[in-house]
């Protein structure tokens, strides 16, 4: 895999609220996305992981030009995103897709399949006729459907199906980077494995570059190269797949492995770790996992931990003043 970053985040934050009313009275605001700063390298999956609620989607909104950030950067191939979405929103649109956690909301339902992947193809490609054929018979090859689905309508398929479909729609303008937003969770097990295993390929396939956000953590070691794990807004920790998950820094990290449901066994998880999140009205100044952490003091109550790099691994980083060392127990 190329060290070439193709997407650079610099210390990007989402704002929602604020402000002021007519009579000067503040209006209260909502830290959705604080100071992250991360890149994903072209060829790789960047797995992003987290609780309800930490930022993962607004994150992802971001990334594709969705929404814009209230502070930082956010440059795709060396191009400022939010200038480029104002100077040519389809030019950024054929770059980067995004496929959508619900897949049947997300398709139109009085459109048939044909004229919903043929979209993107008349508008960011400008292909022909006979040239959209071609490449509809490929984009349903590509995800395993039969051609003479095309013309059936959303509803008249099933979840996976309906993935499947998502994923062939942001395909269909040949992209550079895909932003998978959930795109698994609202599916079957066993069909999430064929979605998981069609990723793979199609990633294989056309040279893609995926940024993958889900809250399940076997679904994220298995499909990830490095996971970014965010928790109210920020970034915890960042690091090599197989490195967060044998050896994670950050005790919220350790906290989110411990949840993951093991048949046979009870829960891991300690008491304190049920505390409620902070208030998003109200942010704390130190760091706004003290209250669950077993390993808090003062320090991290006052100030907010920069983003440190492990001593033996430089590229495994995480935001804590008091990080866990290896085979050690949280």
């Amino acid at each position: 895999m190329p060290d070439t970053a193709l997407l650079q985040i610099e210390n990007a934050e989402r704002v929602f609220g604020g402000g002021r009313t007519l009579f000067g009275k503040p209006l209260p605001a909502v830290h959705a996305v604080q100071g992250i700063s991360l890149n994903v390298r072209k060829g790789e999956t960047l797995g992003v992981v987290g609780e309800s609620g930490c930022g993962k989607s607004t994150l992802a909104r971001l990334i594709v030009g969705l929404d814009k950030p209230t502070g930082g950067t956010i440059t795709f191939d060396g191009v400022d995103l939010v200038a480029e979405a104002k100077r040519d929103p389809q030019k950024l649109a054929q770059r980067v897709q995004y496929v959508f956690q619900d897949p049947v909301a997300s398709l139109n339902p009085r459109k048939t399949i044909r004229t919903i992947l043929e979209a993107p193809l008349r508008h960011l490609l400008g292909l022909g006729r006979e040239a959209r054929e071609a490449r509809l018979k490929d984009l349903m090859e590509a995800v395993n459907l039969a051609p003479e689905f095309l013309d059936r309508y959303p509803h008249e398929f099933s979840g996976g199906q309906a993935q499947r479909i998502g994923i062939a729609r942001a395909l269909a303008a040949d992209p550079e980077l895909i932003v998978l937003d959930e795109p698994v969770s609202a599916l079957d097990v066993s069909v999430q494995a064929q979605v998981l295993n069609i990723l793979d390929d199609l990633k294989e396939k056309f040279g893609l570059t995926y940024v993958f956000i889900s809250h399940d953590l076997s679904v994220i070691e298995s499909v990830s190269d490095r996971v970014a794990v965010l928790y109210f807004g920020r970034l915890a920790e960042l690091g090599a797949a197989e490195r967060i998950f044998a050896a994670p820094r950050h005790p919220y990290t350790h906290l989110l492995l411990k949840s993951a449901p093991v048949p046979g066994k009870r829960s891991l998880i300690p008491e304190d770790a049920n505390t409620e999140l902070p208030d998003p009205y109200d942010p704390p100044p130190g760091c706004a996992f003290f209250a669950r952490c077993p390993r808090g003091t003062q320090e991290c109550r006052a100030a907010q931990p920069p983003l440190d790099p492990a001593p033996d691994n430089r590229e495994h980083r995480a935001a804590c003043y008091h990080p866990v060392i290896e085979n050690e127990d949280a």
